[in-house]
């Protein structure tokens, strides 16, 4: 059985969070909310990804 990545897994629930951010905003008609959340979820992704590339250049990944 593999060990879970608690860090990944951070980010993999920060990303839905913000996606649901998108979702309140929007049902709260906040176009700055729903800008800073795209932005947010491109910022979490892409930390989220860069990580994981490092990881796996490190060999921390299976």
């Amino acid at each position: 059985m593999k060990k879970i990545k608690w860090v990944l897994l951070l980010f993999a629930f920060a990303a839905v969070f913000s996606i649901m951010l998108i979702g309140v905003s929007i049902a709260e008609k906040s176009a700055l909310g729903i800008i800073g959340s795209i932005l947010l979820v491109c910022a979490v992704m892409g930390s989220g990804f860069t990580l994981k590339r490092k990881m796996r250049e490190q060999g921390l990944l299976d």
